[in-house]
Formats: structure tokens, sequence, C-alpha cells
């Protein structure tokens, strides 16, 4: 039997962003260009919402408890699928709602983020902040 190829490295991208609300146009138009060069056209749609999403969650929950308000966003390519990453220096724990009202502007972003990713969740980071990401199928449909 002939040895298996061995599996292409991991892609990844990095933007830095300030804790603004124009960081949130910087996050969809990276996560854009950077799924156009993967050729990941197929799930562009999802990952941008996803990205906007969580960036909006950091951007929006961090700020009142830090002095600055750094935000990274950070897309993974891997085999199978697509991790989008966003790191806050917030130790509050995302806050999943258990009901939304549907006339409220607000609470609805991590029920998105969960509607279009396979998995999600946060990982505290030391010695503060925490990363709350998504993965996402890079498989184009049937």
């Amino acid at each position: 039997m002939p040895p298996r190829a061995p599996f292409p490295a991991a892609k990844s991208a990095t933007l830095d962003l300030t804790g603004s609300r124009e960081g949130f146009a910087e996050a969809r138009d990276f996560t854009h260009r950077t799924l156009d060069d993967w050729e990941l056209e197929h799930c562009l749609d999802d990952a941008v919402a996803v990205v906007t999403e969580l960036a909006a969650n950091a951007v929006l929950h961090a700020l009142p408890h830090a002095d600055t308000c750094d935000v990274r966003v950070r897309l993974t390519l891997r085999r199978t699928h697509l991790m989008c990453a966003v790191t806050d220096r917030s130790d509050d724990v995302p806050v999943y709602p258990s009901v939304v009202d549907p006339l409220l502007e607000h609470g609805r972003g991590l029920r998105i983020v969960e509607a279009l990713s396979q998995h999600w969740g946060w990982t505290k980071r030391t010695p503060v902040g925490k990363t709350v990401w998504a993965m996402l199928p890079t498989r184009s449909p049937a």
C-alpha cells in the first residue's frame, strides 16, 4: 500500500482591531478577502456572519471592562473546517440567552453563531481575556 500524502499545513490569517464599530466592517472585509484567497466562496456568507457576530460581541461586551479594547480575529483553515476565532481582553463568559424576545434589538448573536457552525465555544486566556471560536465546514455542498 503506498504511503498517504501528508495533510497540507493549516493556513491562517489574523486581523487586529481596535474596539470601534468600524472594526465590524474591517472584520467583514478581512473575512471576505481571506476566504476569496482560499477559494472558499461556498462558505463565505456563513463565515462573514459568524465573524461579524463574534467581533461585535467582543467589542460591545469587552469595551466597558478594559482600558483598551484590543480584539484579534483569526481565521484558520484546516482540512475539513474553518476555525473563526475572536480574542478580547474581557474575562466575562459569553452569555447564550435561554429565551430571545423577538422585539429586542440585541441578544441573537450567539444563536446565529450556533446555527451557522458545526461547533462553537470559548477558551479562557492567560493571564486575561478569552477567545470565542466557531468551526464551519469547508466541504462544498454536494
